[in-house]
């Protein structure tokens, strides 16, 4: 416990799923955590659930498509901390079709908010944890983001793209004295709310069987669960991790092996 005594977090799309998981994981360790996401309402919930427990936490609702609200969170949390040591940039969706099927208005919302909102969370988080004495910002990629996966052709070339924004904006850190490390981290099949969104029929129902897809998937048919990603990032979080940096964690039960 205190691994990360008074240090501040922000997680994004932190109102459900992995977000949540990660952030609860980050509080349970010392941190004051600051969730974004766009569900309002849920993400009021996650936050006032987190006090309940004795944990510092605050909803700040964001859009990571906009760069105006990036820069208006990190002026939200400058003025209730007064610093940022950890940026997890988490939120993201996926859907689930061909290329040929798949239109540009799609794509475009995938890449904007998989790709473009990593990149301002970089750009924008990376001078502000920067000012105390360094940090971490861990980046949810997927496993998409290191093979190819038929039908999700646009999601994986967004979390390729974050696997490699990564590795390139650590060694820019690096070569700039700038001490904050940036590492990508790779789920594997979650159990999480994003397969019900995806868009794919299945048995005449908009949804993706995702015990089945594990069964399917994964060796051994293990489906994981959010705090198996959270654990990850909680290592990435800490000084555990100090000589990590522009790597990549993968979390996927041997999917990628």
């Amino acid at each position: 416990m205190g691994r990360l005594d008074d240090r501040v977090a922000l997680i994004t799309g932190a109102a459900m799923g992995i977000g949540r998981a990660c952030a609860e994981r980050l509080a349970s360790e010392g941190a004051k955590v600051v969730i974004t996401d766009i569900e309002d309402h849920t993400g009021q919930e996650t936050a006032a659930a987190f006090r309940a427990k004795g944990y510092t936490a605050n909803f700040i609702q964001q859009d990571v498509t906009s760069e105006g609200q990036w820069q208006s969170v990190l002026a939200d949390i400058d003025r209730l901390h007064g610093r940022l040591d950890i940026l997890v940039n988490n939120a993201g969706i996926a859907i689930r079709k061909s290329i040929f099927e798949m239109t540009m208005d799609e794509y475009q919302l995938q890449n904007s908010i998989n790709l473009d909102g990593v990149f301002m969370g970089l750009k924008y988080g990376i001078p502000m944890i920067a000012k105390t004495e360094g940090g971490s910002v861990i980046n949810l990629s997927s496993v998409a983001g290191l093979k190819a996966s038929p039908g999700l052709s646009a999601y994986a070339m967004t979390k390729g793209g974050v696997r490699l924004l990564s590795k390139s904006v650590a060694k820019e850190c690096i070569a700039e004295g700038i001490k904050v490390r940036v590492n990508s981290v790779h789920p594997g099949i979650i159990q999480t709310a994003i397969w019900d969104k995806m868009g794919v029929p299945t048995d005449g129902e908009n949804q993706v069987d995702v015990e089945q897809l594990a069964t399917n998937a994964v060796p051994g048919g293990l489906l994981g669960k959010p705090t198996d990603i959270a654990d990850g990032v909680l290592f990435l979080a800490s000084d555990e991790s100090r000589y990590v940096n522009g790597s990549e964690l993968v979390i996927d039960h041997a999917i990628s092996a």
